[in-house]
């Protein structure tokens, strides 16, 4: 039997990430947002040898837009497939792009996420014959452990009382992710891996959601989401914030020679109760490391998003990571969570990031609403 094609990403691009509703991207739809970065990632290709279009979305009405930019770029005989595994809808559809190729079933695939919340539509739900609005379709069953609307509570609360950090941990953790962003695009580490985009407020060409003046005494001072909850230590500081951004990479098989950037080894993604999906990452990243035959002692580079700063502090506690290899641009907290490009996201950096490091291999995971969490590994050689 001849030895199943490899993965391998040949490009990785994503879009400068934007603050919702008041920053450089308030007035770009999602659909924008794709077809930008998904014209970055088809440059240079045979439009004949792509097979299809997978894009994780969220919170944006339905719909597939992975079809509607392959029709809006003049790829009518791509197709499109919306992916929805909330937080990790972006590591998903890569990992469904990787293993259509590794089935031998599809060659070239475009995957990656968009998320606009600036734009997105207002849902109603209808009661007893009336409509209520807005309404955001829950993630879970609603528990008083873990509502499904208010992660501060589900994921950042939970997973911090469950991995004892304090406040003052998560709180050095956010402003490590503030320097350790600023510091990467000052020295233009994002630059390979961003593509600047045109919008009705100007060229938007870095990521604006990180704060040069965040301070620990700074974060120190704000309130509690919820003060009425004796130590809670979750803050709009040491949470992501909401965001806007598109990221895609071009994932195709080996066998049709293109340079690549880096190689899918495994992945994985996990249910855990959702009181405990803040520590989905904890299940997720030994599961996906296994299928590689690999442990966490062989990996060079982590990527875990921090939806609250807790959840990489929790993963890095519960398997003795070394956090000098976890999240060394920033992350959730800093750059921002573009939900269903935060996935997609991650790995465009972690691909660039190992590259500029002369390579290795590199882990992206996060935890996911509903109690999901998912991580992908790839290397670099």
């Amino acid at each position: 039997m001849p030895e199943a094609p490899k993965a391998v990403i040949t490009a990785a691009l994503r879009t400068p990430i934007g603050t919702s509703m008041k920053g450089t991207l308030r007035d770009t739809t999602a659909y924008e947002l794709a077809e930008h970065v998904v014209r970055g990632a088809v440059d240079g290709l045979d439009p004949q040898d792509i097979d299809d279009l997978i894009l994780a979305e969220g919170h944006y009405g339905g719909g597939v837009i992975a079809r509607h930019t392959a029709v809006r770029l003049g790829l009518a005989e791509v197709p499109g497939l919306a992916v929805n595994r909330h937080c990790a809808a972006g590591l998903s559809a890569v990992q469904a792009a990787a293993a259509s190729i590794m089935a031998g079933m599809e060659r070239l695939v475009i995957a990656g996420g968009v998320q606009s919340f600036s734009t997105a539509p207002k849902s109603a739900y209808r009661v007893d014959g009336e409509w209520y609005e807005p309404w955001t379709p829950p993630t879970h069953p609603d528990r008083p452990d873990a509502p499904n609307l208010d992660m501060s509570i589900s994921v950042g609360w939970n997973t911090a009382v469950k991995a004892g950090l304090s406040r003052a941990e998560l709180d050095a953790w956010a402003l490590r992710s503030h320097q350790k962003a600023i510091q990467a695009l000052d020295e233009g580490r994002f630059k390979e891996e961003t593509v600047p985009i045109d919008t009705p407020h100007g060229t938007f060409a870095a990521d604006e959601h990180p704060r040069r003046g965040t301070s620990l005494e700074k974060l120190a001072a704000l309130r509690p989401l919820h003060p009425e909850i004796e130590g809670f230590s979750i803050t709009a500081g040491n949470a992501s914030g909401v965001n806007d951004a598109a990221a895609t990479l071009v994932v195709a098989s080996d066998r049709l020679g293109l340079p690549a950037l880096a190689t899918v080894r495994s992945w994985a993604s996990v249910g855990v109760d959702p009181a405990l999906m803040g520590l989905a990452p904890v299940t997720a990243i030994p599961k996906a490391l296994a299928r590689a035959g690999l442990s966490v002692a062989d990996v060079a580079l982590f990527e875990i998003n921090e939806a609250f700063a807790s959840v990489p502090l929790a993963a890095i506690k519960e398997l003795g990571l070394n956090e000098e290899k976890v999240n060394v641009s920033g992350s959730g907290c800093s750059l921002g969570h573009p939900v269903a490009a935060s996935g997609a996201r991650m790995l465009v950096t972690l691909v660039h990031e190992l590259r500029r490091r002369g390579g290795g291999v590199g882990v992206a995971a996060m935890c996911a609403g509903g109690g999901m969490g998912a991580a992908t590994v790839v290397e670099v050689n």
